[in-house]
């Protein structure tokens, strides 16, 4: 941790106001407004730079992991989404389960008929057998969400595990509140077709047994069919897209290697004396390389609006992002040349040297960037390579335009070392930490874990997505099985007609399932541009995505119709 003061000693550039640097904490007092407290800073930018096109503000720290609100990455929405996006899909699932009461109260009517009609009878009113009914489906709820809670419980470790959170239930008021809330909804959700069907039946069509199956009815139970399996198809279609789109962000090449790097940071007595640090990493067998950086490396570090050139317009506002280190910086991080050279002690000293990545030529519209001067705060740098461009934030981000120069300090330590032996070199290198300096714990974390830690949220939404998925696919199932055997049930009589004259079960099962399949693939016809807009609105979030392909629907769609 370096002081504030210390810190601009090192990277001179944090006294400019064209730059973006470390973000600010700010302790407000107890009862400030935030909205006006961002209404007085809003303008001090342009006060100090004449930059128009900026403002500062200050956000809640408590909103920042949610919603991702704060600094250059602040288009994104941060990890609300996700919440909402599994919010929706167990209301999905529990609109589902819902569906299913609905179809098989409904479709086991006939055993409840002269029930009906006697309680008719004997002079029951419509609104008390709808009360009876809502009050079953209420009671079917409440001992559904207490098994509901203990599972919880049960499950509650397993869950922690996949998504690393340690979230225990509590019941208190408000979760018993909740509980009660959902209880209500569902029961009556789930009941209220079913009691007013079941309640709407004449006394005398009963008790003389020719109540007929209505046409409203038949559409009505198909319809929720196809709405269930709809569902179902749509989160079979994000799974797998979620699926691929995790591995395309694992095989994307970000442009430098992350394996066998560990980061350290500068503090104590290698906090200045960065290089004479990193001379004696390189000493220890096993150590492949070793430099400096004032970058995080992983995620936006540090970035200004500084950088001129010839062809600039006056008034316009480039953001770069910016990277700094030692000679052996790119060497260590295994970083491409792609024209010129890298900084080397070889030629003096490279302090008034820039290198840029392809995207930044790019942008600047430069040709033959190599032995160009631009300026750095009206400062003349030359240009002497082009690095091939590096993705060290996450795929949201496009690459951005970034240069980097030879810093004389940096407040990390970043050291290459060999893919064998790994803990025999590192604990040489905690050896040499502590004689540099004793009494500090020495702690370091390798690269690639940190670079892959940018996809925590992805990698727990794809394993989530399979298991709500999962769920709502074997709820469709047990309700379409459950309508599947009352239709073989009311049509006995005719399956062993069919069967005494010849029919085999094939011709049979075939028979009866071949309506159900009907509305599967009316289900698939539905899901299919559904999914297509939600996913590719998902993807959208990413700056390198995969397309969505044919292929996806087509095993989607065998996958519905094979369950």
């Amino acid at each position: 941790m370096w002081s504030w003061d210390y810190f601009k000693t090192v990277q001179d550039l944090l006294t400019s106001w064209n730059n973006i640097g470390p973000l600010n904490f700010v302790l407000l007092k107890k009862g400030t407004d935030n909205n006006a407290f961002n209404r007085k800073i809003a303008g001090i930018i342009t006060a100090h730079h004449g930059d128009t096109s900026r403002k500062a503000f200050a956000t809640r720290f408590s909103t920042v992991y949610l919603h991702n609100n704060i600094g250059t990455n602040s288009a994104g929405s941060g990890r609300i989404e996700y919440v909402k996006m599994f919010s929706l899909i167990a209301l999905f699932i529990l609109i589902i389960a819902c569906i299913n009461f609905m179809n098989l109260s409904t479709a086991r009517a006939s055993r409840r008929m002269k029930e009906v009609g006697i309680k008719k009878v004997v002079g029951a009113g419509r609104k008390q057998l709808i009360l009876q009914f809502l009050s079953e489906s209420v009671l079917f709820t409440l001992f559904a969400t207490v098994f509901a809670a203990v599972a919880a419980c049960l499950l509650l470790p397993a869950f922690n595990r996949i998504t690393g959170k340690e979230i225990s239930l509590h019941i208190d008021a408000q979760i018993t509140l909740s509980f009660i809330g959902i209880i209500l909804f569902t029961g009556l959700l789930a009941g209220s077709y079913p009691a007013l069907y079941l309640s709407g039946f004449k006394p005398l069509a009963i008790l003389k047994g020719k109540l007929n199956t209505s046409f409203a009815e038949v559409v009505s139970r198909k319809g929720l069919v196809v709405f269930q399996f709809t569902l179902s198809s749509v989160l079979i279609v994000a799974v797998i897209i979620i699926y691929q789109q995790i591995q395309f962000i694992q095989a994307v090449n970000p442009g430098f290697n992350k394996d066998n790097v560990i980061r350290i940071d500068a503090e104590g007595r290698i906090a200045g004396t960065e290089q004479t640090f990193a001379n004696e990493l390189k000493n220890i067998p096993g150590l492949v390389n070793a430099s400096y950086t004032f970058a995080n490396i992983i995620g936006h570090t540090f970035g200004d609006y500084g950088l001129d050139w010839t062809g600039k317009g006056p008034d316009e506002k480039v953001y770069f992002e910016v990277f700094g280190g030692g000679y052996d910086l790119i060497k260590t991080l295994g970083m491409n040349i792609v024209d010129g050279r890298g900084f080397s002690r070889d030629f003096g000293a490279d302090t008034a040297n820039i290198i840029l990545n392809e995207a930044a030529v790019k942008m600047m519209n430069l040709k033959n960037p190599v032995g160009k001067t631009v300026q750095l705060y009206e400062h003349p740098m030359q240009v002497i390579g082009v690095v091939k461009d590096f993705h060290f934030e996450s795929l949201h981000e496009a690459v951005k335009p970034s240069y980097i120069l030879l810093q004389p300090h940096g407040g990390k330590i970043v050291a290459r070392i060999g893919a064998t032996g790994q803990r025999k070199i590192i604990a040489a290198v905690q050896h040499l930490y502590e004689k540099y300096n004793p009494g500090f714990p020495f702690t370091f974390n390798f690269l690639n874990e940190a670079y892959q830690k940018q996809y925590d949220a992805e990698t727990r939404v794809a394993v989530l997505s399979r298991y709500f998925a999962g769920l709502a696919i074997i709820i469709s199932c047990l309700g379409l099985f459950g309508l599947a055997a009352f239709t073989a049930q009311k049509r006995r009589k005719e399956i062993g007609i069919r069967k005494v004259v010849g029919a085999s079960v094939g011709n049979i099962t075939t028979m009866l399932s071949k309506d159900f399949l009907k509305l599967i693939l009316l289900s698939l016809l539905i899901s299919f541009p559904v999914s297509w807009w939600l996913m590719n609105d998902w993807l959208r979030g990413f700056a390198y995505r995969i397309s969505i392909t044919p292929q996806v629907f087509v095993v989607a769609g065998l996958s519905v119709m094979l369950i």
